[in-house]
């Protein structure tokens, strides 16, 4: 048998086939709910997996106002972010997050909770960069994303 007619094939930008996912949040816990859904976005459910490349699927979590905290978690977690001058540091709990998520000013599909719980579990270079652009995240049940045909995932059955 000829060893040398083997090739390792290497997923690219090309190659990949992307598809859209909906999620519903209602009463999932905030971190499992994000664990596996960095799962999705990264691509690690495929088998054509690469590390290096955007792999992962387009994900939509709708219902995320009714995603759950045990514990005081919502009023006292705290999570911090530095706007890059001196004495700039902010600190934000889930609540305050929560209730931004409202405002009409934000970009739709961009949840502030979800969008720093995430970032914590993606990687930290240009490629988390572009793949946190793959989640689209709703507060009701509605989203603009009919066309696209998304696939409904039951994330309770997701490994």
């Amino acid at each position: 048998m000829d060893t040398l007619s083997y090739k390792t094939i290497t997923p690219n930008a090309q190659s990949v086939e992307k598809e859209w996912v909906l999620i519903d949040a209602t009463g999932q816990h905030l971190g499992r709910l994000c664990s596996k859904v960095a799962k999705i976005l990264r691509g690690k459910n495929k088998p054509s997996y690469s590390p290096f490349v955007e792999c992962g699927d387009n994900v939509i979590i709708i219902n995320a106002d009714k995603v759950v905290l045990t514990g005081k978690k919502m009023t006292d977690h705290i999570y911090l972010s530095y706007t890059g001058y001196p004495g700039g540091q902010r600190v934000a709990t889930p609540e305050v997050l929560m209730k931004k998520s409202f405002n009409k000013h934000l970009k739709p599909g961009m949840h502030p909770l979800f969008i720093h719980v995430m970032k914590g579990m993606l990687p930290k270079n240009r490629l988390g960069r572009r793949i946190i652009e793959n989640m689209h995240v709703y507060n009701g049940p509605n989203h603009p994303h009919e066309a696209q045909n998304p696939k409904v995932i039951d994330i309770n059955n997701f490994k």
